[in-house]
Order: structure tokens, then sequence, then C-alpha cells
């Protein structure tokens, strides 16, 4: 089961947002405990937690540093206290992993052999250091935009208060994975912080951190990061609640106090955001809807356009904002499901670093492994030019955003071809035209595309989206 399903299933079946951090630290070791040695003291403080909060917790986060601290015995308690989760309860492991040369190999780590279903990740390094991470299809990260460390503001709110440089962090991580396996790391006692962040992501998990400082404005804070579903917070158990004899009974009391706040908010929310068409034609194309969508979300532009190649275009495409909306989103994939449901394959691969999303939410779909050939090898570690597991001799469906050369999906098919797998089938949501899918097939491709730029002209331009002189810019490049 995905992390994103086992945080639903546990938030619906315990009624509950609160998460509770799994934190080894001898200095808030209740004194019952302390008669013992540290490290059985620590674990019977751990049990007793588990215990207490079982039924009443969406989710648990072991801190690894206080782990490390603890030496060797430290991290044997590790594994102890992962063991002791329920296997139904999701465990986000708060690492704050930030170093690119050791990604892959500790996503592997973390996700393979421990078993945990979510970690905290640093955002400096930027997607090169996420992408290992979320080439597990039932996994998530959680990026770190905002720390309530004084000492960060400076960095924090640079350049300016209205366009801080958290927010920076909030808008770009969200191209590099789904609602579903990339969430927020927010620390704050600050609701406006709160509020701008859940406006610039209202699709996302935000994980509140540090929200229980003196004078806390929490009904504020938890009505500035809910979403208007009630849900999208996490909310960590207050950790001077954790040393208390009646854990159970205190627990139990904050969870009814947030359920309160939430059921205002779903009350009070009457509207949400939903596209609807606004025209009809009787001759249509199947993927209609779609096309007018993309373009009112802002994916599809006209005007003139300088491409990398230096080359001028009378449209420009960004399919990054796909991901920020779920709604189109998901017409995306089951367009890609369509076309990818009819052909044989025994693994999906995501061209870095635009598909890697669609990819993935279309390995969740199909119930199909998922690897990614990399866009740069490199000269450390495990120098692999394919991530994820795969065995020489299975075929594999490629999947990119749009077909303009085809120079770039081609490089990342040989790489996988050059791993021993066969790539006969590379899927698409826009064809650029212009000779390329014969391209592909001189290169020993079939080509596949959800629709081509002329449809989606087309499209537009029927239904009034373009006027005649960009239809015309385009029907004469």
């Amino acid at each position: 089961m995905s992390f994103s399903d086992k945080l639903q299933n546990n938030i619906l079946q315990n009624q509950s947002l609160l998460f509770v951090g799994l934190d080894p630290n001898p200095e808030m070791m209740p004194a019952c405990y302390e008669s013992e040695d540290v490290i059985t003291g620590l674990w019977n403080w751990l049990q007793f937690i588990i215990t207490e909060t079982v039924d009443f917790v969406c989710a648990y986060k072991p801190t690894l540093g206080f782990y490390e601290a603890l030496g060797v015995p430290g991290l044997e308690l590790l594994h102890q206290t992962l063991a002791a989760v329920p296997k139904h309860i999701p465990i986000i492991l708060d690492a704050k992993h930030s170093d690119l040369n050791t990604s892959t190999i500790f996503a592997r780590t973390v996700f393979t052999q421990w078993q945990v279903d979510a970690i905290t990740l640093s955002p400096y390094t930027g997607q090169d250091h996420v992408v290992p991470f979320l080439v597990y299809p039932d996994k998530a990260v959680f990026i770190l935009c905002c720390t309530s460390n004084p000492g960060a503001e400076t960095l924090q709110q640079y350049p300016t208060n209205e366009s801080p440089l958290y927010l920076q962090v909030v808008k770009e991580s969200k191209n590099w994975g789904t609602p579903e396996q990339l969430g927020l790391e927010v620390g704050t006692t600050n609701p406006e912080v709160l509020a701008l962040i859940r406006a610039v992501a209202p699709e996302r998990f935000i994980m509140a951190r540090s929200i229980w400082a003196q004078d806390s404005k929490f009904k504020q804070i938890l009505e500035a990061g809910l979403n208007t579903n009630g849900d999208g917070l996490l909310i960590p158990v207050p950790q001077d609640m954790l040393s208390s004899t009646n854990l159970s009974d205190e627990i139990q009391s904050l969870r009814s106090e947030i359920n309160q706040v939430r059921t205002e908010i779903i009350r009070d929310a009457s509207t949400c955001s939903v596209w609807l068409p606004d025209i009809c034609f009787l001759n249509q194309h199947p993927q209609h809807d779609l096309i007018l969508q993309l373009y009112d979300v802002g994916c599809i532009m006209f005007g003139s356009f300088v491409q990398a190649s230096g080359a001028v275009f009378p449209y420009y495409i960004d399919l990054r904002k796909i991901i920020s909306n779920p709604q189109v989103f998901n017409q995306v994939l089951s367009a890609y499901e369509k076309i990818l449901k009819n052909l044989d394959f025994d693994r999906l691969a995501g061209i870095p670093y635009g598909s890697l999303p669609t990819a993935t939410g279309l390995a969740l779909r199909l119930q199909c492994p998922m690897i990614f050939p990399r866009k740069e090898v490199k000269a450390h570690g495990t120098r692999r030019v394919i991530e994820g597991n795969f065995h020489p001799g299975e075929t594999v469906a490629v999947v990119d955003d749009i077909l303009i050369s085809g120079k770039s999906v081609m490089e990342g098919a040989e790489k996988l071809k050059s791993a021993g797998l066969n790539v006969n089938d590379i899927v698409v949501l826009i064809d650029h035209e212009q000779g390329v899918q014969e391209k592909l097939i001189k290169n020993g491709y079939r080509g596949h595309a959800v629709f081509t730029i002329s449809e989606i002209t087309n499209t537009l331009y029927q239904a009034g989206r373009i006027n005649e002189e960009q239809f015309l810019a385009f029907v004469e490049d």
C-alpha cells in the first residue's frame, strides 16, 4: 500500500491528523525510566508512547539524528522502534537528508531495508537530490521549506517579505513530484506563513512543526494550514505531552479540539475549484476538454518564445504545472492510460525530469514497476545509468511529455537499451509533429501521442481561446 493510501486510511480510521515524534532524547525521558540504563529506558519509553497513541494518530515520525547520537546502540534502537510500529500506520523518517552523493543508496536503504514510508529532505541541492527517492512510487518525501529557527529568518525571508525564499521552495518543489509523492514540512508559529504556503500549494500535505510555542495561536494555525476539506495538515503531538502518564487521555482531548476546528472549516467551505467546459462542438476532439483545461491553467501559451535550440516557436508548453492541478493531472494520466493499456511492456520508464511525476502516477495506476535513465551519470557513488530495479531482457514503455525533436527521449531509450532492456514504444502527451514520428520509426521506435500540436491549436481556435492572428502564426510556422 502506498504512503498516501496508508495516511488517508489512518486519518479516517483514527479520525486524527496528529503524528507523534518517536525521538529517544535522554533529556526529555521521564524520570520513571531513568533508573535503567539509557538505551533500555528510552526503549521502554518509546514502547509506552506507541501503545498509548496507536489508536489516536495518523503517523509516527522518528528523528534519525537522535538515534545516530546514541551510536551503534542507537541505530539498533531505531530498528526496534520501526518494528514496533503497527504495519498499517505510516512512518515518516525525519532525516533532513541533503547529500546528493548518497541520495540513491540512502533512498534504497530507508525504503527497501528499513521499510519506512516517507522521509524529510532538504531542498537546497534541487530536484537531482529528490529524484532517487521519487522512483519508489509507493513512498513519499516531505521537503523542508520553512523552519521556525530565528537564525534562519534572514535566509528564509530573502529577498523580500512579499516574495520570500521559502515560498520559492514551495513553488519549485511542486514541480518535482505529485501531491501523493511530495509534501511540505513547515516549522512556524505564525499563521500567516502557513496561510501563504497553503495558498501556493492547496493540494499538498503540510507537516507542521514547532507550532506549540508559548502563546501559540493554535486555532489560527489550524485555520491557515487546513485545506477546504478540513485536512491536508499533519499536526505534531506536543513533546512535553509525551512525558505524561495520562498520555492516552491527553491526546484524545487534543484530537477532539482539532476535529472541532476541522468540522467548522468543512461546514464553511461551500465551494471548491472545479473546471467545467464552457463550449461544445458536435465534432470535437476526444480530448477536447483536456486541451481547453491545459490552456486555461497556463500549460499552453501563445506568443513568441525562444526554445533552448534557439528556434522561435509561436507557442510555449509548460507541462510542469499539471501536477499542481489534481483535476487536470488525473485526466492527463487517464489519457496516457488509454494508450498504454493496449501496449505490451514489463516496466515503465520516465524521461528526467519533466515526465517523472507522470510516469510515477501511471506506475501507481497500472500497478507497473517504474525505472528511469539518469540525465547524467554521476562520477561518484554507484555510477548507475538506470535508477530502479529491472532485469535485462525486459520490455520497457517510455513515457515523456512532449516530442519536439525526439532527441532527448531517444537518448533516454538508448540508455535503457544499453542496460539490456528492450524499448519498442514511446508514449507522449503532445507531438510537435514536424516529422518527429518518422524519425522515431527510422530509429526502431513506435511513437504514440495523446494529441498533436495542430489538434491543440485547431481546438483552441474553434473554442475562441486563441484569435485568428495566433492561429495563423502557428499555421504559417
